[in-house]
């Protein structure tokens, strides 16, 4: 789940404070100025350009790296009345976290040129890349660093032990992507530490005396060790000296433990994250003590049992977050402090109803997760007071009785997802109010009438999953839903013909579900339009007429051009294949699956030339119609596909003899 805003408003504040010291560091040295410039210091200059020398830099960042005054170069701070170099900041501020480093980044070597700035105390390299080229272990000289920052430059090898030379060091981040190693015995002489993260370095040699190595640091408010290949978590720790952290990372870790009693002590904290472990037990009553949490995540762990209610009383401040997702707790879902806004309890084993009044005790909730689990019952009609929510995931429970009519009392919603439930009655008139609903799913209920004309008004609708229910009718005109990626009506009994408008208005469509209904009449040409298209599926219908011979130009289905897009609230997508069902991740079937299926229907003519272009097609099922003709020699083309069925036709092979 990517990072909530409750983890970014703490490192704000703490970059705002370390940032506030240096500051002041700054105010009493001073910078370069038109005011007063002295100009840099010669030697300082041929060092900078030595280092650019080292450095790969195809957007000409450095171009500015000419001339006397190195003062003014970009990312170059000096000392307004020695000249001296006191700050270097290249970090990459183009860098695109999913993707990667862009063509921003510098790659190549960081020249040792830089021992010559004497003065030096603030160098940030991070987000470029310098793949396979090994960690700079000339740093460890730079004896009056406070801020360092080489987190993601993909350095390689062992951290140097000589980085405990930098006793004067507030801000330390070596965040790695598993390309970096260390033992932590060179941590203890940086008394002054308030941040360090080593995100994804390899700490597996260091075992149990990691615990010892960040408690000697008693200044340290921010600890972050995620996926550091931690094998162990302590249980006891004869005293503790880190007392001030506000935030314990150790997520991605190795852990089978119980949580430690030790962490009880850090009365300070504000956020813990010790998700994607294996840690066990129940949750211990004292974890109650720590009364400053603002962020509690201890998701993907194998905890038990129910949840204590000394947790359930912390009052958190406003804008909090709990992520409790994939364990094994049980019991009645708990209710929470009224400022949490982000609420997951995913995956777990809660039972019972949604408690009645949640709309009232959690006022604030923007984000409420309660899916997968076992709750029954129907939907409280407190929920309407959520004024503030954008998402409501309840799939994959229990739940029964109608759909509330509240939902135009959530002008905020993002996402709804009551899909995998007992919900019965029609969908209510309540789509009117809601600008910035973009997903919808309903799948897999009982729920029966027709599709309400007001669902046409949400322009920003993306997902409208409305499968395996007992709906009928006609499809009401969605011409207005031009944003739409995904639209699954199937398993419905739905009837008339197929919508032109769908193949007019929807052109950014990835997913086009019909099956298993009783549409009638010709496939509309308009859907040749559907250039994004990555799955057709118009089985086990009445259609009738040719197939389109347009449809050979679905650009998708020729070439890759993936968008993963996403808003979170769709985790997986159902595909029937010849009678199959295949559950996959929304975003492996945008990667990997193309599809077309127009199995049993009435259509007839030949198989269009065109559907031999679609190189990318995975799955090809024109089963069970009335198709004549003899079968396209050059239909070996589609060297990805997997499951072709062009059986019970009127279909001939051409005599190749």
């Amino acid at each position: 789940m990517g990072h909530s805003s409750v983890s970014a408003s703490i490192q704000l504040v703490s970059l705002i404070i370390l940032s506030g010291i240096l500051s002041l560091e700054t105010i009493k040295l001073g910078f370069c100025s038109d005011d007063h410039n002295v100009g840099c210091i010669d030697i300082e200059r041929k060092a900078l350009l030595k280092l650019k020398q080292g450095l790969t830099d195809l957007s000409g960042r450095l171009s500015s790296w000419v001339g006397e005054d190195c003062c003014k170069w970009s990312g170059v701070g000096c000392n307004n009345i020695t000249g001296r170099v006191n700050r270097l900041n290249l970090h990459n501020r183009d860098w695109f976290d999913y993707y990667g480093p862009t063509e921003h980044g510098f790659d190549g070597e960081i020249n040792p040129s830089l021992l010559v700035l004497k003065d030096l105390e603030y160098l940030d390299l991070s987000l470029n890349l310098f793949g396979g080229v090994q960690f700079p272990s000339f740093i460890g000289s730079l004896e009056k660093l406070k801020y360092l920052n080489l987190s993601r430059t993909y350095f390689v090898g062992v951290i140097p032990p000589n980085l405990g030379n930098l006793s004067r060091l507030l801000y330390l981040d070596l965040k790695s992507s598993g390309t970096l190693e260390t033992d932590l015995q060179w941590l203890a002489t940086l008394s002054s530490l308030k941040y360090l993260n080593l995100g994804g370095v390899n700490l597996t040699k260091t075992t149990s005396y990691w615990l010892p190595a960040v408690n000697m640091l008693p200044s340290l408010v921010e600890l972050y060790l995620p996926h550091c290949s931690l094998p162990m978590l302590p249980l006891t720790l004869p005293s503790i000296n880190f007392t001030s952290l506000s935030v314990l990372d150790l997520s991605g870790n190795e852990f089978t433990s119980t949580i430690p009693p030790w962490l009880f002590n850090l009365t300070k904290l504000e956020k813990l994250d010790f998700s994607v472990n294996s840690l066990t037990g129940k949750l211990p009553d004292s974890l109650g003590h720590l009364k400053s949490l603002r962020f509690l995540n201890l998701s993907y762990n194998s905890f038990q049992g129910s949840i204590p209610k000394s947790i359930g009383n912390l009052r958190f401040s406003y804008d909090s977050h709990v992520d409790l997702t994939s364990n094994r707790f049980e019991g009645p879902l708990p209710l929470w402090s009224s400022n949490i806004s982000l609420l997951y309890l995913r995956d777990n084993l809660f039972s019972g109803p949604i408690p009645h009044n949640i709309g009232q005790v959690m006022p604030n909730l923007k984000y409420l997760d309660i899916s997968t689990n076992s709750l029954s019952g129907s939907i409280p009609l407190f929920l309407g007071n959520l004024s503030q929510l954008q998402f409501i995931l309840i799939s994959n429970n229990l739940l029964s009785g109608e759909i509330p009519y509240f939902w135009n009392n959530m002008p905020s919603l993002v996402c709804i997802n009551l899909s995998n439930n007992s919900l019965s009655g029609e969908i209510p008139h309540f789509w009117n109010n809601m600008p910035s609903l973009g997903c919808i799913d309903l799948s897999s209920n009982s729920l029966s009438g027709t599709i309400p004309r007001s669902l046409g008004s949400l322009t920003s609708l993306k997902f409208l999953i409305l499968s395996s229910n007992n709906f009928s009718g006609e499809v009401p005109s969605l011409k207005n839903c031009t944003n739409l990626r995904i639209l699954d009506l199937g398993d419905n009994k739905f009837f008339g013909p197929i919508l032109a408008f769908i193949g007019e208005s929807m052109l950014s469509l990835k997913i086009l579900s019909l099956r298993s209904n009783s549409f009638t009449e010709s496939i509309p040409l308009k859907l040749c339009g559907l250039s994004a298209l990555r799955i057709l599926d118009f089985s086990h219908n009445n259609l009738s007429g040719n197939i389109p011979h347009c449809l050979g130009n679905l650009s998708h289905l020729k070439y890759e051009n993936i968008d993963y897009y996403s808003l979170g609230c769709i985790k997986s997508f159902e595909l029937v294949s010849k009678g199959r069902v295949f559950v996959y991740d929304y975003h492996s079937i945008l990667a990997l699956v193309t599809s077309i299926d127009l199995s049993d229907n009435k259509l007839s003519g030949e198989i269009p030339m065109g559907l031999t272009s679609l190189i990318k097609l995975r799955i090809l099922n024109l089963s069970m119609n009335h198709l004549t003709g003899i079968i396209p020699a050059n239909i070996g083309n589609l060297e990805l596909i997997e499951t072709l069925d062009l059986s019970l036709n009127k279909l001939s092979v051409s005599d190749l003899c």
